[in-house]
């Protein structure tokens, strides 16, 4: 009895496809505002006002006696984002329990492209930094992330013709992206890491993980206690973000009994209008803003860095997540689905090397603000970012002009975002 072979693309659960709907829709807003953001900050910074942008985020609020007087830029970094992860573990947690990764068959697919498109920016980085005078390794993982509003958005505008089950694999892959890059910041920028006050933060969670399952449970209980959580884990040492992350997988993302929806769905529609249209184009607002002067880009050009973070977003995505998917064609049998071709993966491959969010937080975490390192390697996310945008939007619009045709030659119906 021969094997029918598996198909790479299959249709979604129930769950999936209420999600990917979702989440479609809301993705466009999130991403005009994020990019809002950044333009405030490249033109207030690059204006001759630009030295009221640096004053504004060196401005320090917050009970020293804490361990909380940040400056602005810091709370935008450290305090608004843990919003956009809290989301983004809200939304892992449906993905896992309700949605595409609860099947192993569907799952592994964006699972070892998302790992492939990883793996590639970094050993590109990491070659043009090992091999050149003044390269510096500690930026290896910049180059790694997708942003999922960005790459989502892309998608929508320009490829609003291409087969479902191919921008169902672009969102999937850029929710286990954004895991695998909160993995990678919890383990590898740990600072100093306290033991004591890392115990106090994870009895504060447990303690939210139990209230949270009891029906009646309400925010003056819970956002207290996710505060004293973020702020436990920050005084430990470990990137206060990831925070976020552990308390929206506490979330059940199921509904129980008479629940017309779970309760990690209803905080997701509940918070992400916040992070989405407050928390993350602050933190665009305070992370963006580098000098775009010619002297200042070619200052950039030549630094290792930024040549691996903008070559690591642009080239090496793809290239890690067209290698990866070949590979699992190659050694499992496995086929694309039929209405998907290797031309539109690379379309969408291309498209995942927007990063901006998690790489700019990353670069963050690298570089002290005072390295010459940190403004190249913004600059590099800004320019690989739209470099990806701009080729990914012309690819897509002629996959999807070659998909028009098609669909009018078979007459068959549009895909329905």
């Amino acid at each position: 009895m021969t094997r029918r072979p598996q198909n790479l693309f299959s249709r979604l659960t129930p769950g999936g496809e209420r999600r990917f709907a979702v989440d479609l829709r809301a993705e466009n807003t999130g991403a005009i505002l994020l990019l809002a953001g950044a333009v405030v900050a490249l033109v207030w910074v690059n204006s001759p006002w630009g030295n009221g942008y640096h004053a504004l985020g060196h401005i320090v609020v917050g009970p020293a006696a804490l361990d909380l007087n940040l400056s602005l830029a810091q709370w935008a970094t450290d305090g608004l984002l843990a919003i956009f992860f809290f989301v983004v573990g809200l939304e892992l947690k449906r993905e896992m329990v309700d949605g595409q990764l609860r099947r192993p068959s569907t799952a592994i697919v964006p699972i070892l492209a998302a790992v492939g498109g990883m793996a590639a920016p970094a050993a590109i980085y990491a070659l043009i930094n090992a091999t050149s005078a003044g390269g510096a390794m500690a930026g290896w993982a910049i180059p790694v992330a997708t942003d999922i509003a960005f790459a989502v958005a892309v998608l929508s505008i320009f490829g609003r013709r291409l087969p479902t089950a191919l921008r169902v694999f672009l969102l999937t892959l850029a929710v286990v992206d954004d895991f695998l890059g909160i993995v990678v910041i919890a383990i590898f920028y740990a600072d100093d890491l306290k033991f004591a006050w890392l115990g106090a933060a994870f009895l504060t969670i447990t303690l939210f993980a139990v209230l949270v399952r009891r029906r009646g449970m309400t925010a003056w209980v819970l956002v207290p206690l996710a505060i004293a959580a973020w702020g436990f884990m920050h005084a430990s040492g470990i990137q206060a973000t990831i925070t976020g992350v552990i308390l929206g997988f506490t979330v059940p993302a199921l509904a129980r009994g008479d629940e017309r929806m779970s309760l990690a769905e209803h905080l997701e529609h509940l918070w992400r209008p916040v992070s989405a249209g407050l928390a993350v184009p602050i933190f665009a607002l305070f992370a963006a803003g580098v000098s775009m002067s010619p002297h200042a880009l070619a200052n950039a050009a030549s630094d290792p860095a930024a040549q691996g973070v903008a070559l690591g977003l642009v080239f090496g995505k793809p290239i890690g997540i067209l290698l990866a998917t070949v590979l699992l064609v190659k050694l499992t049998g496995a086929n694309l689905d039929p209405t998907v071709k290797w031309l539109d993966l690379f379309a969408v491959a291309v498209v995942a090397g927007v990063g901006f969010t998690v790489s700019l937080l990353i670069g963050e975490l690298s570089f002290d603000p005072t390295s010459p390192h940190s403004a190249h390697v913004k600059a590099a996310i800004l320019i690989g970012s739209l470099t990806s945008t701009a080729l990914g939007g012309i690819l897509l619009t002629w996959r999807s002009r070659v998909h028009r045709r098609l669909q009018a030659a078979n007459k068959e119906p549009v895909p329905s975002v």
